[in-house]
């Protein structure tokens, strides 16, 4: 019998968001007859932390909130001696190197928050993966660009998740070494979609409802949503928005739906963790973002045959083909209320959208996705 790979995934915390869910949708699709799966979080903390399968090990260097008192002194305490340890597991390598205690063949960075921590790892001999989802000349990760392009070149192996993203960060920084690399769309898990999908019915309005899934950060345009949402009832299209996500945006954005008086009509769920049901039943999907990789939610919405509006932005033009699968608009404002008034007063349309939604999951082959990281992996411990 062939000795199983051994393969570490690092990250920080499993947060409901897309990355997490690309770690889960490894975590669950790889051989566990070929790989022996460990995942190292920094803290066990977030929606997903308890949907890690059975067969991977978990270990963590601190403990999430979720398992911290109720009392607020006690929490401040908790909270500075988790930093602390933290902190020291960041300068030290051996610190999570003995809470692992074994040696990998093959160490995996999700996403360039945990670069550092596989770079740095105490195992030199292991072969070190990076994974990026990102747009490299996105404003809020310049102050860690030099950091991220320093790192780089210093990984045996780097994926992609998206063609935009690859051929931004080329094309912003020709001269950059990359190492061999690969595209490798995110995974689907297309009945298990379904199948939550039909959990239960929300109860919507009588009116067009319009439903996004996002973490509630300033880039994924959400004052923009709102501004046009409250443009459309001012000109007499009555229409609903729910959000369901959470994030650092949500008083701002609680704030403004104040201002313009649409607390009833523009509404946020918080983060939940099966927004499924809200998709299904909801008239359409919309996504305002500023910047994307390759959204699951966008793949999930196609699956579920919902007509979409999104900004055309990073991965997205690769999974949408515009008028014919969903619509593509600028992240403006004003193309936002233009995309909404089309799709709430042209039925036949809509109609011709979802038509052609009617075979669209032939086009997430889940098994090839799984078989090329297997293959890079395999490939790797080869060498």
């Amino acid at each position: 019998m062939n000795k199983k790979t051994k393969v570490l995934f690092r990250q920080r915390s499993m947060e409901m968001g897309g990355v997490e869910k690309v770690i889960l949708s490894m975590l669950n699709g790889l051989d566990k007859e070929k790989f022996d799966m460990t995942i190292c979080l920094n803290i066990n903390q977030g929606e997903l932390r308890n949907e890690i399968p059975v067969h991977v090990r978990k270990v963590f260097i601190g403990e999430g909130r979720e398992n911290f008192s109720k009392n607020g002194l006690i929490q401040k305490i908790q909270l500075a001696k988790r930093k602390i340890k933290l902190d020291k597991a960041h300068k030290n390598p051996k610190v999570s190197a003995k809470i692992l205690n074994d040696n990998f063949d093959v160490e995996i960075a999700p996403t360039y928050a945990t670069f550092a921590a596989v770079l740095n790892s105490s195992n030199k001999n292991s072969k070190k993966i990076g994974w990026f989802h990102s747009d490299i000349t996105l404003p809020k990760l310049q102050p860690l660009v030099p950091e991220i392009l320093k790192q780089i070149p210093q990984f045996d192996y780097f994926i992609f998740g998206s063609q935009q993203t690859k051929d931004i960060l080329i094309e912003t920084y020709p001269n950059l070494q990359i190492p061999e690399n690969q595209v490798v769309r995110n995974a689907i898990p297309i009945e298990e979609l379904k199948k939550k999908s039909e959990e239960f019915t929300p109860d919507f309005p009588q009116k067009p409802v319009f439903v996004s899934v996002a973490r509630l950060h300033s880039r994924k345009g959400f004052h923009k949503l709102m501004d046009a949402h409250a443009k459309l009832l001012k000109d007499g299209f009555d229409q609903q928005i729910i959000v369901i996500g959470d994030g650092e945006e949500m008083s701002n954005l609680r704030k403004q739906a104040t201002e313009l008086g649409v607390t009833d009509s523009f509404k946020f769920l918080g983060s939940l963790l099966n927004p499924y049901p809200y998709v299904k039943n909801a008239d359409f999907f919309i996504l305002p973002s500023e910047s994307e990789s390759w959204p699951l939610i966008i793949a999930d919405s196609l699956i579920l045959q919902k007509p979409i509006i999104s900004t055309n932005v990073g991965g997205i033009p690769e999974m949408i083909v515009h008028d014919k699968t969903g619509y593509l608009i600028n992240y403006e404002a004003d193309e936002m209320y233009s995309a909404m008034k089309k799709f709430m007063t042209e039925p036949e349309y809509i109609a011709k959208i979802r038509a052609n939604l009617v075979d669209i999951e032939k086009l997430f082959d889940n098994q090839q996705i799984f078989d090329a990281v297997e293959n890079i992996i395999i490939n790797l411990t080869k060498n």
